[in-house]
């Protein structure tokens, strides 16, 4: 670490240190908000009896006929009554903001995760060491365990199918078969980016099948991995946003009103101006032909030096020697295995085998159950198609499966981590505060309200890592204060889905992020600081967007709009960055 960085990093630590004991002094983690569920009032309508009072003629057992029962939310934790508020202030972003801080200062993800765990624990439990060390076990770790070993169980399955398809040669020889037909490096970025629109089922199942096929390709063309990474990352979340039938559809449906949800995912589509414009930036900078910020450095690297990496550990697997036997068919079959069997899972687990319809299957699946459950299927069959073809052996298939897990025990760790770390944040009551802010302002804001509930949505997500919590947090607020039908209501709900794509695209302890270094087998702090760049400036473009359509609101004149500039945006800073070159 350079002198400088010693001294930054200094410089973080007295101010961390001086943060945290001004909030233990004052007790401003403390502060308390209106519940959203009961509006203060402690109390909220039965379910059971519809807040009649009455089942069947006879008084309601859950509510004894009140026809309301005790708000769960605002629950106290010292007498059990409801007191009408929820804890949560500005202090609750204050744990993923050290913990981002310090990772890319130190380029550490590990420790900088667990600082961010701990400071979280500390505020949580007023400085108590016992319950600092109950919040970071029970409440952060072992809750981060249990809440995402669905996706855990998939992370290693999907690690065994890449070693299996490795070992079988069929990665090899899709390689070869690349390095003849995929003349350019050009050629090859836009293979990956199909590949990547193709399969806009689930991101995680995006990021990782998108990586595994494609590595071998982009390695040949001298692409580095950050770029691949950064490919990959910005296909996989955008094009889940605007796809109807995809997980996060079904995500985003669960958190509108019942039976609205599809049909205004839909209709948000044309004004997510993130996602969209993110898929053209990938297309326009890959056929440009030249990169910016950090990324060029990693690109001129890879292309003079064949430096796939630049800096950082090389997050490689295990070296393996490839069957001789094996053919492009042995990487197209298990691949197709693995789309068909992981649609499969997520359908079934949706209800879809017992009679709900295709598009309802999908809005009720869980994919962290669906796709560990299709994903072992296609496993299996796998095993079974690579020894009867005679190009493994079952001893060989075995010794693939500690590899796979292996190989994805970074990504595991740090999907662990980050995940303690957005259950510490909700502890301090973040989407609360933020919920409370945004529902107290809205009238005020007018038509540029998209725009800022972009930028509150982007805040949100890249300081605690998820979309899906942020979409959570601000649907109910966006389709409270816009007019039921109005097509400001359309524009405000786009503006909430791609703020949350864009924080969680930025976010280092984003999962979506961290999938996508695992893809790319990517350094996970290179993957995000070459990255940034270019989502700050699409970013941007789109907060412009969401101001002019608050206005205009007109999509067919915003989003050609969007493209345009978006495009003529990249002619700028080419022409500044060879300017610089040539200086």
């Amino acid at each position: 670490m350079t002198k400088a960085k010693k001294i930054t990093l200094l410089i973080a630590i007295v101010i961390i240190v001086g943060l945290l004991a001004y909030v233990g002094i004052t007790d401003a983690s403390n502060q308390l908000v209106a519940c959203p569920d009961c509006g203060e009032t402690g109390q909220v309508d039965c379910g059971d009896c519809g807040a009649t009072g009455l089942v069947d003629g006879d008084d309601c057992e859950a509510c004894e006929g009140y026809g309301w029962i005790d708000c769960e939310t605002c629950v106290s934790g010292e007498d059990d009554e409801t007191i009408g508020e929820v804890r949560g202030s500005l202090w609750a972003l204050l744990p993923p903001i050290i913990a981002i801080g310090l990772a890319l200062i130190t380029k550490e993800v590990f420790s900088s995760l667990f600082i961010g765990i701990l400071s979280g624990a500390l505020l949580y439990s007023n400085f108590s060491f016992t319950g600092s060390l109950d919040a970071i076990i029970n409440d952060g770790l072992i809750s981060a365990v249990s809440g995402s070993a669905g996706i855990f169980i998939f992370l290693i399955e999907l690690g065994v199918i890449v070693a299996l398809i490795n070992k079988a040669g069929g990665s090899a020889a899709f390689g070869s078969w690349a390095k003849t037909h995929i003349k350019s490096r050009v050629g090859v970025m836009l293979a990956t980016f199909l590949l990547g629109v193709l399969i806009f089922v689930d991101d995680y199942f995006n990021c990782l099948t998108v990586g595994s096929v494609m590595r071998p390709v982009t390695d040949s063309k001298r692409i580095s991995r950050a770029k691949l990474a950064y490919i990959i990352d910005a296909t996989a979340a955008p094009i889940c946003m605007i796809a109807p039938i995809s997980s996060w559809a079904a995500a985003v449906s669960a958190y509108a009103e019942e039976g609205q949800g599809l049909r205004l995912f839909i209709r948000a589509i044309p004004y997510n101006f993130y996602s969209i414009l993110t898929l053209v930036f990938v297309v326009a900078i890959a056929v440009m032909g030249f990169d910016y910020g950090s990324m060029r450095l990693h690109e001129m690297n890879a292309k003079e030096k064949g430096d796939l990496y630049t800096s950082g550990e090389k997050n490689e697997s295990v070296e393996v020697t490839p069957s001789s036997k094996g053919r492009v068919v042995d990487l197209i079959i298990p691949v197709v295995l693995l789309i068909v069997s992981c649609v499969f899972g997520l359908l079934y687990v949706g209800g879809f085998m017992e009679g709900e319809g295709f598009i309802d299957a999908f809005a009720n699946t869980d994919a962290t159950v669906g796709l560990p459950w299709g994903c072992l299927i296609a496993l299996v069959l796998i095993i079974l198609y690579m020894i009867a073809r005679g190009i493994i052996s079952f001893k060989e298939s075995m010794d693939c499966l500690p590899q796979g897990f292996i190989a994805m025990v970074p990504a595991i760790l740090i999907l662990t981590f980050a995940t303690a770390l957005k259950n510490m944040t909700s502890l301090l009551g973040a989407k609360y505060f933020v919920g409370d802010l945004m529902a107290g302002q809205a009238e005020a804001l007018g038509m540029f309200l998209p725009a800022i509930i972009f930028l509150v949505a982007c805040v949100l997500a890249f300081a605690t890592g998820t979309s899906w919590g942020t979409f959570g947090i601000l649907i109910p607020i966006v389709t409270a204060i816009f007019p039921a039908g109005s097509e400001l209501l359309i524009i405000g709900m786009s503006a909430c889905l791609a703020g949350a794509v864009c924080g969680d695209h930025c976010s280092p302890i984003s999962d979506t992020t961290i999938m996508s270094s695992a893809g790319g087998q990517c350094n996970h702090l290179n993957h995000v600081s070459t990255q940034m760049p270019y989502a700050i400036t699409v970013a941007a473009i789109s907060f412009v967007m969401f101001v002019i359509a608050g206005f205009v609101q007109n999509v067919w004149i915003c989003l050609p709009l969007g493209i345009v500039l978006t495009v003529a945006t990249l002619f700028v800073i080419k022409l500044i960055v060879n300017k610089k070159a040539k200086a």
